[in-house]
């Protein structure tokens, strides 16, 4: 066996009184307000859809999941993989079992303790397909899981999966206790995270109270933590300058930019988010390969960095993982080229234009609207009528599942390892592939490869190789990756931010 400890992939404002019956509230834990820490609101455009970990795709809800539920491993400020509940692991030298070693003396927010069986537990039910766990392709190679008893966790693959480690990453795969329901977690989310679920009231505002039983010693600083709902940035810096929010993490660059100074902090990180243009292939004429590429050809992406992010953000290909970035250049029409793409329409039979969809999310992040008015206008000089349909983020997420529209203008989460970003999309078996909408032999292949392999350069040659067929086949239009800008006040202290979507430092953080 070889020992594993750690291993690196990569390196409006609402004002007045608030309403004093909550639609959701549950016993808190036993909880001491931390000596140090004080109390942290953070301003929030929209509010969680689903307290339910295993089904959180809205990245509202992701954040705050992440701070209730820990997982095996978790992710470093630099993206590698460091203990969790696990404080150790081995991987067998023929990489088909994962034994982990769990800490001692951890338990739930509710007080029962946690154990192997809880782990177990959790991980089975998020490889049962009638969970609709997002994350069930990301450890789809879990055969089997085994407990020697109450600190140990052994995981039986089907194939050695180089990208597990990483998919067991975030509260798409927390550790919940056995037997808990989705209906009970979605009332009152369990976890054994540095924040328990304390009160709320939908759409106004989430709090959160410390777990003083917290693991790790010391943590979390704060005593409580409430995120309250802010329809609009430009609001939430208001509230940031009148003290009555202490830290944001904001999307829009000009409220960004704008807003530094007068006790406000401004710290610029870029993201593994990446912005793109879903298309739905089932739908005609997008089916049709020169329809897809011929909107490629259309669209300048650093008109769309330029116009839409004001030039803070980058022009990405299919894969962010650092260690596997795209080349944005490897691509039919790495240059706007609207005569190839009017040729193109016409070879597909519609020299007259076409009329497509575009739904978008209104309040969940600020250049949304940007993005997809850029495009639309890009688009018209090819002939392509984009009609914008904007969408309140619940009614955007259900139909984004359900993979109702033509096509949407969409930020979905990088990942660190390839594997668990794409992983679910596009492969036939992924479990968010009826959203991808794509799926081929070649696909599936380079996918699998990918999994078994441990070779870092193998695996980059893979990766290569599936950027190329996303982009030669104009799956979707990969567009930017944009900052995360975190305003925070100047009596924040001890808050690292991180390339994902994660808050997780927020363990670490002080209000003075």
């Amino acid at each position: 066996m070889r020992s594993t400890r750690l291993a690196g992939i990569g390196a409006r404002l609402i004002t007045g009184v608030m309403t004093a019956a909550l639609a959701l509230s549950v016993a808190a834990p036993a909880v001491s307000a931390q000596d140090e820490g004080g109390d942290l609101v953070v301003g929030v455009t929209s509010d969680a859809d689903t307290l339910f970990p295993w089904k959180a795709t809205q990245f509202q809800a992701f954040t705050m999941l992440g701070l209730i539920y820990d997982n095996l491993v978790e992710l470093d400020q630099n993206l590698d993989i460091v203990p969790g509940l696990a404080e150790s692991w081995e991987i067998s030298d023929d990489g088909m079992t994962v034994t982990f070693d769990l800490r001692e003396g951890v338990t739930f927010h509710d007080g029962t303790p946690m154990t192997s069986a809880d782990v177990k537990a959790s991980l089975d039910a998020i490889l049962l397909e009638e969970t609709g766990a997002v994350a069930r392709a990301a450890i789809s190679s879990i055969s089997s899981v085994d407990t020697p008893d109450d600190t140990t966790v052994v995981l039986n693959l089907s194939t050695p999966d180089a990208g597990l480690l990483a998919g067991l990453v975030g509260p798409n795969v927390g550790i919940v206790p056995a037997g808990a329901t989705e209906e009970e977690l979605s009332n009152a989310p369990n976890g054994t995270g540095p924040f328990a679920f304390g009160e709320r009231a939908p759409n106004e505002s989430l709090t959160m109270v410390a777990n003083e039983n917290y693991w790790r010693e010391g943590e979390p600083k704060l005593a409580s933590v409430e995120f309250r709902v802010i329809p609009d940035e430009t609001s939430i810096v208001d509230g940031l300058r009148a003290g009555a929010v202490q830290l944001a993490e904001l999307s829009d660059p000009i409220v960004a930019l704008t807003a530094e100074g007068d006790g406000i902090n401004i710290e610029k990180t870029p993201q593994l988010a990446y912005h793109v243009l879903m298309i739905n292939h089932t739908r005609e004429p997008l089916g049709d390969v020169n329809v897809r590429l011929a909107m490629q050809c259309a669209i300048d992406r650093q008109e769309v960095v330029d116009t839409a992010a004001l030039g803070e953000g980058t022009v990405i290909g299919p894969i962010t993982s650092p260690a596997y970035l795209s080349d944005p250049s490897a691509r039919p029409c790495p240059e706007r080229d609207v005569e190839r793409a009017k040729e193109l329409l016409a070879e597909a039979g519609y020299e007259d234009g076409i009329t497509i969809g575009g739904m978008y999310a209104t309040g969940e992040y600020a250049i949304a609207p940007n993005i997809a008015q850029n495009l639309q206008s890009q688009l018209a000089e090819a002939g392509i009528n984009l009609e914008l349909e904007p969408l309140e983020i619940s009614a955007y997420v259900d139909r984004w599942l359900a993979a109702d529209f033509d096509t949407v203008v969409a930020l979905n989460g990088g990942r660190p390892d390839p594997d668990t970003m794409y992983g679910r999309y596009f492969p036939s078996t992924g479990n968010l592939n009826q959203v991808a909408t794509y799926s081929s032999e070649t696909m599936d292949e380079l996918f699998a490869r990918g999994k078994a392999s441990s070779d870092p350069e193998e695996r980059k040659q893979i990766y290569a190789d599936i950027s190329r067929e996303l982009e030669d086949n104009a799956v979707w239009i990969w567009l930017l990756s944009s900052n995360k800008y975190s305003a925070l006040t100047d009596d924040v202290q001890g808050f690292v931010p991180m390339p994902s979507t994660s808050l997780q430092y927020l363990r670490t953080t002080t209000v003075e």
